[in-house]
């Protein structure tokens, strides 16, 4: 992200917009990580998986395991984003290009992170539905 070197109140305030929305996507991602994480939770104890399929109980509890563990970075970074949205207000008393640049550091910091962590997300979320389509009860029509 180019940082504009004008520091008009005005000018702070864009960037700042610009920066928060991003932040609001950011946000707007890890909810529907949640709803995501309870669903796959729900998948995984159910009892939807073919019982001989070998070193079931094993692998479902590995992936529990690694959901929660996905679960607990996912809360630990909608809190950092929370405080990296107060911290931002600082932003408008700026008068300099080093002090932005201190935020815009922050931020991209942050942004690397959260799409470090959506990624190792997709990367489980996808191991588990591949295995997991591969085990699912077949049910047979019922005859009438």
């Amino acid at each position: 992200m180019k940082i504009p070197n004008n520091h008009t109140s005005a000018e702070q305030s864009k960037k700042l917009d610009r920066l928060h929305l991003e932040l609001r996507e950011w946000q707007s991602n890890l909810y529907f990580m949640l709803d995501e994480i309870i669903f796959i939770d729900r998948l995984l104890n159910s009892y939807a998986f073919q019982p001989n399929t070998p070193n079931l109980f094993e692998r479902i509890q590995d992936y529990l395991y690694r959901l929660k563990k996905a679960k607990e970075k996912r809360a630990a970074y909608v809190k950092l984003i929370g405080m990296h949205e107060n911290d931002l207000g600082g932003m408008l008393e700026c008068t300099d290009e080093n002090c932005d640049l201190q935020y815009y550091q922050k931020h991209n910091a942050i942004k690397a992170e959260i799409a470090g962590c959506t990624q190792t997300f997709q990367e489980l979320k996808s191991e588990i539905f591949n295995y997991a389509g591969g085990i699912l009860k077949k049910k047979k029509p019922k005859a009438k």
